[in-house]
């Protein structure tokens, strides 16, 4: 989509459920969460329940096999449901940060850590294009049916790189397409926060993850299905690699 506003218009979106606290009819993604992955060698804590806004398309906290004492960033962490379920596979001695470009979402997720006497969470205000992070500051990056709402994809890409340290991975579930799409779905900002339009083809995604330099970039899982009244086909995917 050429519109500039393209991210106004989904912050916007999310800010709106932020403050109603469910996503509603029109959710980011189907239900999509598979059967095929593994339970972590730690047991997955649940998110307190008023961060779980149901946005996700997949399940990357318990597909990542995160460890105690892991450094973890999620991007597009909403009201911090996959921080809060990192939080709890990374214990004390670890730190899960989010990252939201909607204010209404962080201080949804602050609001929670605070009252739920989390000590091991950071939520910072900014966007997948120019994270607040460090270079090389984490090992493990998940994020969960947010990427495909980032404009510039390449940059988001560069910006993991950036930010993983080497030796470190990412596991992230998302909508990507397969086939063509109808232009109007990718010239309406409504279908577009939904996840839809700015969703791009799958191989296009997963080489963009390789020019951005990550190895052994791999689908774990996908989930295909079409979108009614829509037009073209959707996949919720989860992909995995590392950073050399």
């Amino acid at each position: 989509m050429d519109r500039p506003d393209i991210k106004e218009d989904v912050r916007k979106h999310y800010a709106a459920i932020a403050e109603r606290g469910c996503c509603g009819p029109a959710c980011c993604s189907p239900e999509s969460e598979s059967a095929w992955i593994p339970e972590s060698s730690l047991a997955e804590a649940p998110p307190p329940t008023e961060a779980d806004l149901g946005l996700g398309c997949g399940s990357p906290t318990r597909a990542a096999d995160l460890q105690v004492g892991e450094r973890v960033l999620d991007l597009g962490s909403g009201a911090g449901a996959d921080v809060f379920r990192a939080a709890g596979a990374i214990g004390p001695s670890g730190l899960a940060i989010g990252v939201d470009m909607t204010p209404e979402m962080i201080a949804r997720a602050r609001r929670i850590a605070s009252e739920r006497k989390y000590t091991n969470v950071e939520f910072r205000l900014g966007e997948i294009e120019s994270l607040p992070v460090e270079n090389n500051h984490v090992d493990v990056i998940l994020s969960n049916c947010v990427l495909n709402l980032v404009p510039d994809k390449a940059k988001a890409f560069a910006e993991m790189y950036r930010v993983l340290r080497s030796g470190g991975r990412f596991v992230v579930s998302d909508i990507v397409t397969r086939g063509p799409v109808p232009d109007a779905v990718r010239r309406d900002a409504q279908l577009w926060a939904e996840c839809l339009g700015g969703a791009i083809d799958e191989g296009e995604y997963l080489d963009g993850l390789r020019r951005a330099g990550f190895q052994d970039v791999a689908v774990l899982e996908a989930h295909a299905y079409e979108e009614s009244g829509v037009g073209g086909t959707f996949v919720s995917v989860t992909v995995r690699g590392h950073k050399p």
